[in-house]
């Protein structure tokens, strides 16, 4: 561990806290989130004579569907077009809350080290 002189780390430790509360704000400001994947697809429907059997693009569709994950098992909600935007942007919420919580995490390892670092000098 570097040291740093006590007035620096007081410095740093401040800027950790200011960082790591702006962080926390953004994920209070989060709106409902959902884990997944939201696909497009084109299908064959049951008919043998129907065009979407010869010409993948004669298939039916547009068919939205959010897929993700409940104890290892795949899970496959389909979508009426209309709502199709609620479960895009709740996709993007989950993914801009697990980015700041890596970013916590990075964060919270960098103060953890300058607070030990502060208690460290305190010491002596």
């Amino acid at each position: 561990m570097q040291t740093t002189s006590p007035t620096k780390l007081a410095t740093l430790i401040r800027a950790d806290g200011q960082r790591f509360a702006s962080l926390k704000r953004q994920i209070v400001q989060l709106d409902y989130f959902c884990k997944g994947t939201l696909l497009q697809r084109r299908m064959k429907c049951g008919h043998k004579q129907c065009a979407c059997h010869r010409d993948p693009a004669k298939r039916h569709g547009p068919y939205f569907e959010c897929t993700y994950k409940v104890h290892n098992k795949t899970v496959n909600l389909r979508l009426h077009p209309a709502v199709t935007p609620l479960y895009r942007a709740a996709i993007q919420q989950s993914r801009k809350l697990k980015s700041l919580l890596g970013r916590m995490e990075r964060l919270s390892r960098q103060a953890l080290a300058h607070l030990a670092q502060q208690r460290l000098l305190g010491r002596h």
